[in-house]
């Protein structure tokens, strides 16, 4: 990393500050994680960067975290403000850090093919769950003969959802996105594989930092050209964080993210006439008659259902497997503590 900043361009804030004891203001030197890697991490400093070795007593990092270094060694990590997780992709029963202490998020979604209204939501509840402010980024504005019917399908999801269309080729054509690139702000791009995030990436920064792909002819369907998360930090002071793709975002402990996504289902919701109704056959159903009378869609229903759903199996799964590894390390202690007493009555 050639460009040194400041704390506060880092996104240093009173948040974390106040985390500090005097000892510890006197002692050690706050440190934000840009990238992480199997056996080591990159961190940024007040007018420097380092790598530090990943050891057995670090917590699980993830890419925008803040801790304390002491001489140079992993002093603790500060609490987050925002955190981005998932079940880890396929059938494996384990979180997944995607990234901390962000900003906004720019929900990146290509206008062709690809485009995917559920998806969208998808990521939309990721985000509100994490309680940062959300922005659908629909890109490849330059390859769509109508640009205007992607932006209304994503506008009509909610009002007052921010949504811009771009061509990340050109820079004038990114000036609407940088109310929210302004010094110490942190910006996650999130999308699937071929929107177009590093592309955008690269336009936000004016320069050639992340490998760009094309994109498979057939269906739209993009290469993965990004591999691991990481924190470019532009010349006026803002901090992008791209991803790789994430055609799989198998939600958990997200049931407040999947309801402030479908906010509109939630108040019809509230005028219908029993408490506990399904929204399927039930009398009085608010929810029902809104889609009849075309103010709510179908496959809003749908994706809300399924949202729920998921995200309930998925928390349930991940307590499961924690109480396990909980019983696990206790069991482990005992047997220890056995031995120990073995030995010394031997």
């Amino acid at each position: 990393m050639s460009i040194t900043f400041s704390l506060l361009q880092l996104g240093w804030r009173p948040f974390f500050q106040q985390q500090l004891t005097l000892d510890e203001w006197e002692t050690t030197t706050p440190a934000r994680v840009t990238a992480v890697h199997r056996s080591n991490i990159d961190l940024a400093i007040e007018g420097s960067s380092l790598k530090l070795a990943v050891t057995a007593n670090m917590p699980s990092l993830a890419v925008g975290d803040w801790i304390l270094l002491n001489n140079q060694h992993f002093h603790r990590l500060l609490d987050r403000q925002s955190l981005f997780s998932r079940k880890a992709a396929g059938s494996k029963v384990s979180e997944q850090l995607i990234a901390s202490n962000i900003d906004t998020a720019f929900i990146v979604c290509s206008m062709n093919q690809d485009f995917n209204l559920s998806r969208i939501e998808r990521y939309l509840a990721l985000v509100n769950e994490a309680e940062v402010e959300p922005v659908i980024v629909l890109t490849k504005k330059d390859l769509c003969p109508d640009p205007d019917s992607y932006l209304i399908k994503v506008q009509a999801l909610d009002r007052n959802l921010l949504v811009e269309g771009v061509n990340a080729l050109d820079q004038d054509s990114l000036l609407p996105l940088q109310p929210w690139c302004t010094p110490g702000r942190t910006v996650a791009l999130i999308g699937s594989s071929g929107v177009g995030k590093s592309t955008l990436i690269n336009g936000l920064l004016g320069q050639s930092q992340q490998e760009t792909g094309s994109i498979r002819e057939d269906d739209s369907k993009g290469r993965h050209t990004t591999t691991g998360r990481s924190l470019h930090l532009t010349a006026a002071g803002a901090l992008l964080l791209d991803t790789p793709g994430m055609r799989e975002i198998q939600l958990a402990h997200c049931e407040a993210g999947v309801d402030a996504t479908f906010s509109d289902i939630i108040e019809f919701a509230g005028q219908c006439q029993f408490h506990d109704c399904q929204h399927e056959s039930e009398p009085g159903c608010a929810v029902k008659s809104a889609i009849e009378a075309s103010d709510l869609d179908q496959r809003r229903l749908k994706s809300y259902r399924k949202l729920l759903r998921e995200q309930a199996m998925n928390s349930a799964s991940l307590a499961e497997r924690r109480a396990q590894n909980r019983a696990f390390s206790r069991h482990v202690k005992s047997v220890v503590k056995s031995t120990k007493r073995l030995k010394q009555n031997w």
